[in-house]
């Protein structure tokens, strides 16, 4: 396993990271998110990933049962959580003071823990001021909650202003930005975070690099039975496979394929290995409902080796959607 720093700070995490999305509390039982986890750890992972949402809490209690389980020791692991969507009262959805810190600490108690490594802003709260949350995250890392706070789909204007209000007040500034990255959705990260990287030093922490399991190829004959899809509560990815550039996409799906198998590689491992040639992802968060698909999905830090520069423009070819450069005035 390699192992990155995350933006310019100095914790490392794992370049696979493992998540609990869709799987925990939905999809499979203790048991097999332990196999899971078990076979992620072995692989060398450090970093498990949540939220307070994923199965309305059920995915930390899970995940947190299991690290007791374990036992493995605590400075070793990375664990995060993510707040923003907490219940149905007024005041447990969004990014105020007060559901900053409840929502922390029902976390810590679903998850059996003291503190996680990261906390996240699940996405940005137009009810709430910045400055607001950006001194309760501050407050969070000072009482020793978490060590880092970061945002989750946020637009490259309000993490510059998040980070420069904490700066200017001095306060703790997000250092993190969790995204969804992959070879469909790539503008954000590739494009409107670009200046962040060099001037915060943002880290990255993406998601979703199979696109829902559009880049797995599962879905080139159909909606499989017991997918995701099929969820209660999903049906908005559901919609992204009937869409009207789903069958272009699926046709991009089939040639990646081919060009998998021809570099010896399976097409999971090439989609998550293509994450992982972006200098700016500082870790790539995969999930899997059996610990087989585990197994698989850890040997894309291997598969990144195949992916020399005619490989990548062949890829490039084939899904023709690089975002647009910055224009240069000057030539």
């Amino acid at each position: 396993m390699e192992y990155r720093r995350l933006g310019t700070s100095g914790l490392k995490v794992s370049a696979l990271s493992f998540g609990s999305w869709v799987t925990f509390g939905e999809q499979i039982d203790e048991d097999t998110a332990a196999a899971c986890m078990k076979a992620a750890r072995e692989a060398g992972v450090n970093f498990f990933d949540n939220a307070e949402t994923y199965a309305q809490g059920k995915a930390e209690s899970m995940m947190g049962a299991i690290l007791r389980k374990f036992g493995w020791k605590r400075s070793d692991l990375v664990i995060s959580t993510k707040i923003f969507w907490g219940g149905k009262g007024p005041n447990d959805i969004g990014l105020s003071r007060k559901h900053i810190f409840e929502g922390m600490e029902a976390s810590l108690r679903r998850l059996q823990l003291d503190y996680v490594d990261l906390v996240f802003c699940h996405r940005p709260d137009k009810d709430t001021p910045i400055e607001e949350t950006v001194r309760a995250m501050s407050h969070i890392v000072g009482q020793g909650l978490a060590f880092y706070w970061g945002t989750s789909e946020w637009t490259a204007e309000d993490i510059r202003t998040a980070y420069d209000l904490a700066r200017r007040e001095r306060l703790v500034p997000p250092t993190m930005e969790q995204s969804q990255y992959n070879m469909f959705h790539r503008d954000r990260v590739e494009q409107e975070y670009r200046r962040l990287y060099e001037d915060i030093g943002l880290g990255t922490t993406t998601w979703s690099p199979l696109a829902s399991g559009f880049l797995s190829g599962k879905y080139l004959r159909g909606i499989p039975e017991g997918s995701r899809f099929s969820l209660r509560g999903y049906q908005w990815l559901k919609k992204r496979f009937e869409g009207p550039d789903a069958g272009a996409k699926l046709e991009k799906v089939r040639k990646l394929g081919r060009l998998a198998s021809g570099l010896g590689i399976t097409l999971p491992q090439l989609a998550i290995a293509w994450c992982l040639k972006n200098p700016h992802v500082s870790t790539v968060i995969t999930g899997a409902s059996k610990p087989e698909q585990v197994v698989e999905n850890m040997k894309a830090v291997d598969a990144v080796k195949h992916l020399d520069g005619e490989a990548m423009a062949k890829i490039e070819k084939i899904l023709a959607n690089a975002p647009a450069p910055e224009p240069d005035f000057r030539s």
